[in-house]
C-alpha cells in the first residue's frame, strides 16, 4: 500500500469517525428534546465543531435523520441475508428483525422516546416514507429469491413487495406498541403484531423470533 493509499484510507476512517459521532449526539438531541425543537448549532456544540464545519459532513438535519435511517436499514439487510437459506420468507424476516428488538431494548427508555418522535413530530414523516421506501426496495429482492419464484425481470414480483411490507408494518406497530406501554416484552409483539397477519400464503411461511 503506498503512502497516498494510506492516507487516503486514514482520512476516510476518520471522516466516518466524525460523521458517526455527529450522528450519535444528534440522536441523543432529538430523543431528549424532539427533532424540531433541536438545532443544527446545538447538534455542532455537542459535537464540538462549528455550524461551519457540520455542513462538511451533513446538508442539514433532514440528513442527519434519514442517514441513520438508512443505515438500519444496511443493518437489517445484513441481518436477512444472514439467515439460512432454508427459511421461509416470512420465517426469515421475522428472524431479522430480532437485530432490532435487542437494539431498542439495550436503551430502552431513549429507544421509547425515540419510537414516539418519530411517530409525532410532523418534520420526520417525509424521512420516514424515504425509508419504508428505500427498505422494501432493498428487501424486497432478497425475499424474491426465498419464494422460490421468478417474474422473468430483475424487479422483485408483487407476492414479494407485498411480503416485506406487511412485515415492515407488524414491527413498526409492535415498536409503538411497546413503546406506548413500559414494561411490555419487544419481541413478544412483534410475534404478535406477525401472527395477527400471517396468513399469507403458504410461501410466507410462519415462525417467532429466535
Amino acid at each position: 500500500m503506498t503512502s497516498t493509499t494510506t492516507d487516503t484510507a486514514l482520512r476516510d476512517v476518520t471522516r466516518l469517525a466524525v460523521r458517526n459521532e455527529v450522528l450519535r449526539q444528534a440522536w441523543e438531541l432529538f430523543a431528549t428534546q424532539g427533532f424540531e425543537s433541536t438545532t443544527i448549532e446545538q447538534v455542532a456544540e455537542a459535537s464540538g465543531m462549528s455550524r461551519r464545519t457540520f455542513f462538511r459532513y451533513f446538508t442539514g438535519k433532514d440528513d442527519l435523520l434519514l442517514s441513520r435511517l438508512v443505515e438500519s436499514g444496511d443493518r437489517l439487510v445484513e441481518s436477512l441475508h444472514r439467515q439460512p437459506p432454508e427459511r421461509t420468507a416470512w420465517d426469515a424476516l421475522r428472524a431479522a428483525f430480532q437485530v432490532f428488538v435487542k437494539l431498542q431494548e439495550t436503551n430502552q427508555e431513549r429507544s421509547r422516546r425515540l419510537q414516539l418522535m418519530l411517530r409525532d413530530e410532523a418534520g420526520v414523516q417525509a424521512s420516514i416514507e424515504d425509508r419504508r421506501r428505500r427498505w422494501v426496495a432493498n428487501l424486497a429482492p432478497l425475499i424474491e429469491k426465498r419464494l422460490h419464484s421468478s417474474t422473468g425481470s430483475d424487479a422483485p414480483s408483487l407476492t414479494a413487495i407485498a411480503i416485506v411490507g406487511a412485515a415492515l408494518t407488524s414491527m413498526e406497530a409492535a415498536s409503538l406498541h411497546w413503546a406506548e406501554n413500559p414494561g411490555s416484552d419487544l419481541s413478544a409483539l412483534v410475534d404478535e403484531a406477525m401472527n395477527a397477519v400471517h396468513p399469507l400464503g403458504p410461501a410466507a411461511g410462519h415462525v417467532t423470533g429466535d
